[in-house]
């Protein structure tokens, strides 16, 4: 029996969980996937957005604003790569303007603070790669970007790190009301609990649906995106958005975290919710309108391209709050873009949700906020990577040329509290397969350390889901021979 069980292991799921994990609880975290942050939170833009875009007195807004801030002490404490590169919101008439005045405005009332309208002019000194027929922008230096599979990957291992059990492969089809609780109905096991969070993301309906009337709808919503090569990274400093639309904040231009450039996405309505391939057509509205804010893109710098799909709502904002069917169901829906930013304060209110039913939970206080550190070799002087080396030999032997990523690293990886399992747990992890060759070198040297590491055959290794394999067997020794000559 389980006081709270979360349902979904994305980046509000694991937020979710992170913060329960503060108190005596005995807690369970669900996913449906082979691994934590396998939905939305691994294909969006990774913005810590400032805030002033979301209407006032939305939950949008209120988490927004509050989430933004937190980000410095959590990306610490968990260590997690984040940066305060600031954003743009470009103006190319009176019209925009317009729109851009009206953006400050919703930015006063949300307490966004140090946000700026500048010219033309200053935009350009500021990024001197857009065009020269920007009147104006919307500058806030509190925008920031990160790596939101990273950050809830070290959600996940600090969760679990501090008590709580993470159930993988494990889509749940059924949930009863019982006199305790709820009972959950997975593929893998049933599961008692007290309470309920669902964080279900696309799913959030149907799970809400199994013990309520539906009251909402999600529908997803793809974005399409193109990723540019490490030489391109610098091409813009901050984050460059056009004006928005009833779709969302359109085709922005940014940096990555990770030295790349990000360019993306559309925004295209469908019924389908795996929907993730990638269309030409698509893929040339987000090219042609990024030319918009700058006609010196360097597209022939395109390493990969990838779709994402947000769960778009019927309410229009945030439903963050009890069913009012079901005592102790908390529903977490919706959240779309700025999800990402809000989680840390959605996390928080979710967690007074629950001790204002309960009447309180008990502090623990042996509760430690602080991940356990990765080695990033790359990013080591010389004289430690020697000494490194000198006491593991594996941080000698570079696996991924292009990010240049070592075999400690991998292993490492795999052999932490959420490890890794998979070829694309281990890129989400620590990078090989992101760089220039996409894989193409690095690939069956991970999948050669993952079968060694977890003790099975290489052609049990997948690269995400349990039916994505690799390999399908061996080749006939005799017709290598021949072919050999």
């Amino acid at each position: 029996m389980y006081d709270i069980a979360v349902i979904g292991a994305g980046i509000i799921g694991t937020f979710i969980a992170r913060e329960l994990s503060k108190y005596k609880l005995n807690i369970i975290l669900i996913e449906k996937n082979n691994d934590v942050a396998d939905g939305t939170t691994k294909a969006n833009s990774a913005i810590v957005h400032a805030g002033y875009d979301a209407k006032p007195g939305t939950n949008m807004a209120k988490f927004n604003s509050k989430g933004n801030p937190m980000f410095d002490k959590i990306c610490e404490e968990l260590d997690v790569e984040f940066k305060r590169v600031g954003s743009l919101v470009i103006a190319f008439n009176d019209e925009d303007m317009n729109t851009i005045k009206e953006l400050y405005d919703r930015g006063l009332k949300n307490g966004i603070p140090n946000m700026e309208i500048i010219s033309g002019q200053k935009v350009r000194e500021m990024e001197p790669n857009l065009n020269s027929d920007i009147v104006g922008a919307l500058y806030a230096p509190t925008c920031g970007i990160v790596g939101p599979w990273e950050l809830a990957i070290a959600l996940a291992e600090n969760a679990v790190e501090n008590g709580v059990e993470l159930l993988l492969n494990s889509e749940v089809y059924n949930i009863d009301k019982t006199d305790f609780g709820y009972r959950i109905f997975t593929k893998r096991k049933v599961i008692d609990a007290e309470y309920v969070v669902n964080c279900a993301g696309l799913y959030a309906d149907e799970i809400n649906n199994m013990v309520a009337s539906p009251y909402f709808k999600i529908k997803p919503r793809r974005g399409q995106y193109f990723i540019l090569d490490k030489s391109a990274g610098n091409f813009v400093n901050r984050v460059i958005f056009q004006c928005p639309t009833k779709l969302g904040k359109g085709v922005l231009v940014a940096p990555t975290i990770h030295g790349n450039l990000i360019i993306g996405p559309d925004a295209e309505d469908l019924d389908d919710k795996e929907r993730l391939d990638t269309t030409a057509d698509r893929l040339q509205y987000v090219r042609k309108t990024a030319t918009k804010t700058s006609k010196n893109i360097p597209f022939k710098k395109v390493i990969t391209t990838f779709a994402g799909l947000r769960a778009e709502p019927s309410t229009g904002d945030f439903i963050v709050e009890e069913s009012k069917e079901a005592r102790g169901f908390i529903n977490v829906a919706g959240i779309k873009s700025p999800g990402l930013t809000a989680s840390p304060a959605i996390a928080e209110y979710v967690v007074e949700l629950l001790k204002d039913i309960n009447g309180g939970f008990k502090i623990k206080e042996d509760f430690n906020p602080i991940r356990e550190r990765m080695i990033r070799f790359d990013k080591l002087s010389d004289e430690d990577k020697a000494e490194l080396i000198k006491k593991d030999s594996r941080f000698g032997r570079i696996i991924c040329r292009c990010e240049n990523i070592t075999e400690g690293e991998i292993v490492d990886a795999i052999r932490r509290k959420v490890g890794a399992t998979t070829v694309d747990g281990i890129k989400k992890r620590v990078r090989p397969g992101m760089g220039r060759c996409q894989g193409g070198f690095c690939s069956p040297r991970v999948m050669e350390i993952l079968a060694r590491e977890l003790g099975t055959d290489v052609s049990e290794i997948v690269k995400d889901s349990p039916s994505s394999y690799v390999l399908v067997g061996r080749t006939n020794k005799g017709l290598e021979k021949n072919l050999r000559g």
